[in-house]
């Protein structure tokens, strides 16, 4: 909480249990047929642009997706915390998997619409077995002062930051690269931007 304070992100390595990643990365794979690419943009601006984005994804949904129970409940444990030590007031979430095949990557953005503001905080949990250098598809995040830093997109390894002050991109994958992204809401979506 206290990085996240003060340097807007954090990275948490082994944020997973071994039994809850190898969950999660079955049921992944066991989705990955209903993949649809993705786009920028919400609801109605939503547009595919290749050039932009090359990612595919997978819209989670609590009810529908019932058999990923132990995560939800990760998910109620991580938003009662930003509550209780950051006093953000987190009412909801939404979450996708997410396929980056090679050649797929990401542009430089925030995770913040102009007509949506109630992303507060963006998570990533990577589910990526034997990375190594050279596989590509790192998390690029820009700092205040310009500088950027490469983010390896470790099997288990959760990233957390704030969706309208952290600007990121996803280099290009050169293998298969899989996360599981999502977003900490204020609901509803027209209180605005109130974590800073």
């Amino acid at each position: 909480m206290d990085d996240i304070s003060s340097k807007d992100y954090v990275i948490i390595d082994n944020f997973l249990r071994d039994d809850l990643y190898t969950e999660i990365k079955s049921f992944f794979l066991g989705k990955l047929p209903n993949f649809k690419e993705a786009g920028i943009g919400a609801h109605a601006d939503n547009q595919i642009d290749s050039k932009v984005r090359g990612d595919f994804t997978y819209w989670l949904d609590r009810q529908r997706d019932a058999q990923l129970e132990t995560y939800w409940n990760l998910l109620d444990e991580t938003m009662h915390i930003f509550n209780r030590y950051c006093y953000l007031s987190l009412s909801g979430y939404e979450f996708h998997l997410a396929h980056y095949p090679s050649g797929g990557h990401y542009d430089k953005h925030l995770d913040q619409f102009e007509n949506r503001n109630n992303r507060m905080i963006s998570m990533i949990i990577y589910l990526n077995d034997d990375w190594k250098l050279g596989d590509g598809g790192e998390l690029e995040i820009f700092e205040k002062d310009g500088s950027s830093f490469l983010v390896e997109p470790l099997a288990a390894r959760c990233v957390m930051f704030k969706s309208a002050e952290v600007p990121h991109a996803v280099l290009e994958a050169h293998k298969s690269r899989f996360s599981l992204t999502g977003w900490l809401l204020y609901q509803p979506s027209s209180v605005g931007k109130l974590f800073v």
